[in-house]
């Protein structure tokens, strides 16, 4: 029983390596602007949550509607970041 779970453990971590890719200074340089773009909207949805003169419904609602983008781009540039380590 102990040489089964010892099998089994070396076979599943021989195979669940990881794989261990370099991003090219381009792809290091577009995930830099991607962050840095991010932070800008982020910046300015703020600002604009903080003078917002509308009713206290709307304004809430603008702000649902910055989170969801601002996640929705997170997860895209996330996404695209984790595909150029893997492609290399």
């Amino acid at each position: 029983m102990k040489n089964l779970f010892l099998l089994v453990t070396l076979a599943s971590l021989s195979l669940s390596t990881t794989s261990f890719a370099v991003e090219t200074m381009g792809e290091k340089v577009q995930d830099k602007a991607n962050d840095l773009q991010r932070a800008t909207s982020e910046k300015m949805n703020r600002l604009g949550e903080a003078v917002c003169m509308e009713s206290d419904a709307e304004c809430l609602a603008k702000k649902a509607n910055n989170r969801a983008e601002e996640a929705e781009e997170a997860t895209k540039d996330k996404a695209t970041e984790l595909k150029n380590k893997i492609d290399d």
